[in-house]
């Protein structure tokens, strides 16, 4: 289909990228899918059973979840697709949408991307970003060690994932205030498990996505020398918060 090949070449994703990551689309249609599967032989219980299709509320039937939105697999470290995420390519809302946790599903134990970053990467230093999309943009741009928590807030388990398949920790959230609280979250997490992350601070960009777009894969390197740690991190944040002029911002 023409129409999300031109959209993911626009964001400057390459072939070769849309092939690693397994980029699909799903058509703007209402049951294309629901009716693919069962003429495959899937029963309605079972296409329901695993987030594909609802079922109509004010009529019998079903209607396909994700319509006329790129589609982003979720893939296992053993190479399983488990889950789908979705995104639209215009404004409309919402801009991405996530398969709901199924009985082979848990949001919480998995990461997008791990599953190249485990096959690909020399594992020395691992990535923490918000979306697909940075994960994406990344490797797009050769950081092949880039992963994203799944519109979640960093579990324990997510933790757990990133220390054993990277031996340095980067947090790379949006540069928003989310990002920057769910930035404080992740440090306190990693810490329980005795990880010390460091956090890279992409000023004057909404996100790692954005700055790949616009400059160098050396440009991202200077970035993660210059990483802070989770002290000088919070500093940074605080002083931004308080007025230093002042005692008792200054405590």
């Amino acid at each position: 289909n023409k129409i999300p090949l031109e959209y993911l070449h626009r964001r400057k994703i390459s072939n070769k990228v849309i092939k690693q990551f397994g980029l699909g689309y799903a058509l703007d249609d209402w049951t294309a899918l629901y009716k693919h599967l069962k003429s495959l032989g899937y029963k309605d219980e079972e296409i329901l059973k695993v987030g594909l299709i609802a079922k109509r509320s004010n009529a019998d039937g079903y209607y396909d979840i994700f319509r006329n939105r790129i589609i982003f697999p979720i893939i296992d470290v053993r190479g399983r697709v488990i889950a789908f995420g979705g995104r639209v390519m215009d404004d409309s809302m919402p801009k991405y949408l996530n398969s709901q946790e199924t009985y082979i599903f848990s949001k919480g134990n998995n990461l997008f991307g791990l599953n190249l970053v485990s096959k690909l990467s020399d594992r020395k230093r691992i990535i923490l970003v918000e979306g697909y999309m940075d994960v994406i943009s990344m490797f797009n741009h050769g950081i092949n060690y880039a992963v994203a928590s799944l519109g979640t807030a960093l579990t324990e388990q997510q933790g757990k994932l990133l220390k054993r398949y990277g031996q340095n920790i980067y947090i790379c959230y949006d540069t928003d205030e989310a990002g920057t609280k769910a930035s404080l979250k992740a440090i306190e997490i990693l810490r329980k498990l005795e990880i010390e992350p460091k956090i890279v601070i992409l000023d004057g960009y909404k996100d790692p996505d954005e700055f790949m777009r616009e400059n160098s894969i050396e440009e991202f390197e200077k970035k993660l020398n210059n990483a802070y740690n989770h002290v000088d991190y919070k500093i940074l944040i605080y002083k931004k918060k308080f007025n230093l002029n002042d005692t008792e911002g200054k405590i």
